[in-house]
């Protein structure tokens, strides 16, 4: 058994079938079935059931899974000492973000690979329910996520960013200072909102239901310059952190009086493991360039808890 058999497995259960799994990996599918298969014999189980339609694991390949990550893993890491003893970073890391939490990420991907041209990053976006459980089973190194109690256990978490937001509205024919609104005022307006997996969605209806208000999606989007668009040209209102709201300069926004759905976003890697792959450590060593820097915060909001 080698390290590129385990990799090859990984590669089928994540993309969910042999030709995906080629395509990630840049071989024919011939070369994935038969390394697949020269694994099985020689653990004496099958590791996925096949079908026409679809491929999943067996409990075997339920079982070799994670002990499989967990190799490639300390392979990385034994890899990175090496790399890090000769003073290079080198390796490959995985962030995964939110949908509706990535204003400011590029940025910050681009000082990254400028000053650590050796490391490969990749990106993966995913509904809010999905990124946390991504974290633990280990198919991303590390998050850009709203900061959920609930879904942050078992995640050591480092606040980024935290923002109130506001309702974003249409240009007024005569300017006039933005005085604040709430959140019954907002439910009773045509309302231009994202699907639920994103993390905006999530925290504007968590709010309206903390304050007992009916509201009526009218616009779901899922895109923020088509949320602008409907927005500016007076269909609707919006409601979404300030950060993004920044992109629309011509839009009126207004604060929440009270209430107002709150912006917590951070970087969030598994508890139990600080240093999976070993560059997690960019993430959250302070001693180091921080991979994460959503908008102008790069580290810990002094006295947040």
């Amino acid at each position: 058994m080698d390290l590129r058999q385990m990799e090859v497995v990984i590669a089928v259960a994540e993309e969910g079938g042999f030709s995906a799994a080629a395509r990630r990996l840049h071989v024919v599918q011939s070369a994935i079935s038969s390394t697949v298969r020269a694994l099985e014999r020689e653990l004496g189980a099958p590791l996925f059931h096949r079908t026409t339609h679809r491929v999943s694991l067996t409990p075997a390949g339920h079982a070799f899974l994670p002990a499989a990550r967990a190799t490639l893993e300390a392979a990385e890491e034994a890899r990175a000492a090496v790399d890090l003893a000769q003073g290079e970073l080198r390796g490959e890391i995985t962030v995964g973000v939110m949908q509706g939490l990535y204003a400011g990420l590029a940025p910050a991907l681009a000082d990254f690979h400028r000053e650590h041209p050796g490391v490969t990053v990749r990106l993966r976006q995913a509904p809010v329910d999905d990124i946390p459980q991504a974290l633990r089973e280990g198919a991303v190194d590390l998050a850009i996520a709203a900061l959920d109690a609930p879904q942050s256990r078992g995640l050591t978490t480092r606040l980024l960013l935290r923002e109130d937001m506001v309702l974003v509205t249409a240009p007024a024919e005569t300017p006039r200072p933005a005085r604040p609104t709430t959140l019954a005022e907002a439910g009773r307006l045509p309302l231009v909102d994202f699907p639920p997996t994103w993390a905006i969605r999530h925290e504007v209806d968590k709010a309206f239901r903390a304050a007992a208000v009916e509201h009526t999606t009218t616009f779901e989007v899922n895109d923020i310059l088509a949320a602008g668009d409907l927005v500016r040209y007076g269909l609707g209102v919006c409601v979404m952190p300030p950060s993004l709201a920044a992109r629309f300069p011509e839009l009126p926004t207004r604060p929440f009086a009270a209430q107002a759905p709150p912006g917590r976003s951070g970087s969030s890697i598994p508890a139990e493991n600080s240093h999976p792959r070993s560059l997690r450590s960019c993430a959250t060593s302070d001693d180091r360039p921080t991979l994460i820097r959503h908008g102008e915060v790069t580290g810990p909001v002094p006295g947040a808890a």
